[in-house]
């Protein structure tokens, strides 16, 4: 008689794998890069008032090149494939010099509740871009409530100028179509390699024509040195133009990029509360309204599957 063993008795295992949905460190890293970007109009009105627009832009892109070059060398970070010095090339023209300078130029005669426009409407344009350059399909749910998020913060900022279009508009808009591009492309290489070698390397390769300009434009430019300025050109520098993109681009690689772009809807507000605090601007009785329907509209953007 032959005893069958256990081995070959029991009955087989089933493996059943479950599908992981975006991790809540994704959406937390791409939140606190949200933050730091909220403060970038404050803080660029401020470094206004010490430096010039071009000397500003410069400068800071060759102290964020500085802290990054730090980084990179410190950890021995070989230069990136040569496949992908492409997108790092639409990272700096985006991110590292398109955006800032356009904007900083817009705050010369703008508000920062006026420039926030650009912040409102940068979620949905970052995720149209991302369905064109990477095939993404978001659901129909996912773009409802990205375009009435984006309606509702465009309406507010607008009402919030008064409804004027100014010269500084043409500037946001251009600076709305080259950051896009640049969240794009930088979400994309995120996926490839760490997010602060993106932003890291971007900003090297911007080297050559940032150092050059900062040395021209401090020549022509006259420089105020006040605590107010050189607080704003360290935070644009330090946390905008490096920190905050390297837990963006982390975010944006872990939980994907329209996701991650439906977080700036919460950009302008946290703008212009910064705006309060540290400019003096005065807020409508919209401010509340336009809050809670954009935190819903995040909400519905989240839960909606790509």
């Amino acid at each position: 008689m032959r005893v069958q063993s256990s081995a070959t008795a029991a009955p087989p295992i089933a493996v059943t794998t479950r599908r992981r949905r975006p991790g809540l460190g994704g959406t937390l890293q791409a939140a606190l890069g949200v933050l730091a970007f909220s403060l970038t109009f404050p803080a660029t009105a401020w470094g206004l008032q010490g430096f010039g627009p071009w000397s500003l832009v410069a400068v800071r892109s060759v102290l964020a090149a500085a802290i990054a070059s730090c980084c990179l060398l410190t950890l021995r970070v070989p230069l990136p494939a040569r496949r992908h010095w492409p997108g790092l090339a639409v990272v700096a023209a985006g991110v590292v010099l398109g955006f800032p300078l356009l904007t900083t130029l817009a705050l010369q005669t703008s508000t920062t509740a006026h420039a926030a426009v650009v912040v409102g409407l940068l979620p949905l344009t970052t995720a149209l871009f991302s369905a064109l350059r990477m095939g993404t399909r978001p659901s129909r749910t996912f773009w409802a409530a990205a375009l009435a998020g984006a309606c509702a913060v465009l309406a507010f900022t607008v009402q919030q100028s008064g409804g004027a279009l100014t010269a500084a508009d043409g500037y946001l808009a251009g600076a709305l179509l080259v950051c896009a591009a640049g969240y794009t492309e930088g979400g994309r290489l995120a996926r490839v390699m760490p997010g602060w070698q993106v932003i890291g390397w971007a900003l090297v390769f911007c080297l050559p024509l940032t150092v050059p300009a900062a040395a021209l434009a401090l020549t022509y430019e006259p420089v105020h040195l006040t605590a107010h300025g050189v607080a704003g050109l360290l935070w644009v520098a330090a946390g905008s133009q490096f920190l905050g993109l390297v837990v963006w681009y982390r975010g944006m690689a872990a939980i994907g990029i329209p996701r991650a772009s439906q977080l700036q809807l919460a950009q302008p507000l946290l703008t212009l509360v910064w705006s309060v605090l540290l400019l003096g601007e005065h807020l409508t009785a919209a401010a509340p309204l336009t809050a809670a329907a954009v935190l819903v509209c995040i909400a519905v953007t989240q839960r909606s599957r790509s």
